[in-house]
């Protein structure tokens, strides 16, 4: 099945602009790059742009993480698209940086964003792609991890994995779900490259 849609996960506000949680939206906003943000409803901001000779909606929830599905919902059955040809990027503490993980559904994994979108959509068959953020400091409170900000040092860090989720998702729409993940899912590159 093709991907019609892409949702980049993340909160709203400079609050948490430059936090590992906000991993979704910076994926979107390098797919987008030049392209025109959309209100949607007062649920979230909506893009089109064109990949792999393929037009794509892109969109972000602005309600709030754990709210997300809200807006997920509303616009995927305005347009009609399927839970099976939704991407949904966002940020996993369990994978290292610069990991990323393809997958066609499951569980949230415990990510309160990803299972607003599971609840919404009335179906774990929503495939996603987590962008590892990694690995969660011994002893620290995972929610504090993802909603602190980073360092110059920690941000620089994560921008390669930043780039090649953008990628994968660009392969996604272009070549299909298998192919991005047969070419992602293999090898985590080390950090740096």
């Amino acid at each position: 099945m093709p991907i019609r849609l892409v949702v980049g996960l993340g909160n709203p506000g400079p609050r948490y602009q430059d936090t590992r949680h906000n991993a979704g939206f910076r994926v979107l906003d390098r797919l987008a790059a030049g392209g025109r943000w959309k209100a949607w409803r007062a649920l979230g901001e909506t893009a089109e742009i064109a990949l792999g000779g393929a037009s794509v909606r892109l969109a972000k929830p602005l309600t709030s993480m754990n709210l997300s599905g809200r807006m997920v919902r509303s616009f995927s059955l305005f347009h009609k698209v399927p839970p099976g040809d939704i991407l949904i990027c966002y940020d996993e503490f369990q994978l290292p940086i610069p990991a990323i993980r393809m997958r066609l559904g499951g569980s949230s994994g415990g990510h309160n964003g990803m299972q607003s979108v599971i609840d919404e959509l009335g179906t774990p068959d929503v495939p996603r792609l987590r962008i590892g953020v990694g690995p969660l400091p011994q002893g620290e409170d995972p929610a504090d991890f993802v909603l602190r900000r980073m360092s110059a040092a920690e941000a620089k860090e994560l921008a390669p994995a930043l780039d090649r989720a953008a990628e994968a998702v660009r392969i996604a729409v272009a070549g299909g779900m298998e192919k991005a993940m047969n070419a992602f899912n293999a090898a985590v590159p080390e950090a740096g490259a």
